[in-house]
């Protein structure tokens, strides 16, 4: 299973919030230079977290985002599910776009559905507390 630049983004972006000191502001700049990644990609990623609860943005000259909610809060299979566009890992996943012609017949597509109900199990399981726990080694990171 692969995740999009889209859900790679939006992970990153929580992790170097968690790593800010709680009611402190960060901006897009900052997180930007501290991957090397596009600002512009960053504002659609943040929309969508501030969207989905995740992150709050403060507006005006002092503005910028933190984290809505505790760390132990942020399921991260819950944010893949919510940034993904979807889980067609094969083209017989989905219904509306399906040409394989042995599809009908296939039992591949059920290891793949299982290995995909698998792969997000173990994602439900995890917070963004629990990959965030090293804050001090992250935020050092950060500033390289």
């Amino acid at each position: 299973m692969r995740l999009t630049n889209y859900t790679d983004y939006s992970l990153r972006v929580l992790l170097y919030l968690s790593t800010i000191e709680k009611g402190k502001l960060s901006n897009i700049k900052e997180i930007a230079e501290a991957y090397s990644i596009s600002k512009n990609h960053l504002m659609k990623v943040i929309y969508q977290l501030g969207k989905n609860d995740y992150i709050e943005t403060v507006r005006g000259r002092n503005g910028g985002i933190r984290l809505s909610r505790d760390p132990a809060e942020i399921n991260i299979g819950e944010v893949v599910r919510k940034t993904e566009e979807d889980f067609h890992i094969v083209e017989c996943f989905d219904e509306n776009n399906n040409h394989c012609v042995i599809s009908p017949a296939c039992g591949l597509k059920h290891v793949l559905n299982k290995a995909l109900k698998a792969y997000l199990n173990v994602l439900d399981e995890v917070t963004l507390a629990d990959i965030s726990y090293n804050k001090s080694v992250l935020a050092d990171l950060f500033k390289s």
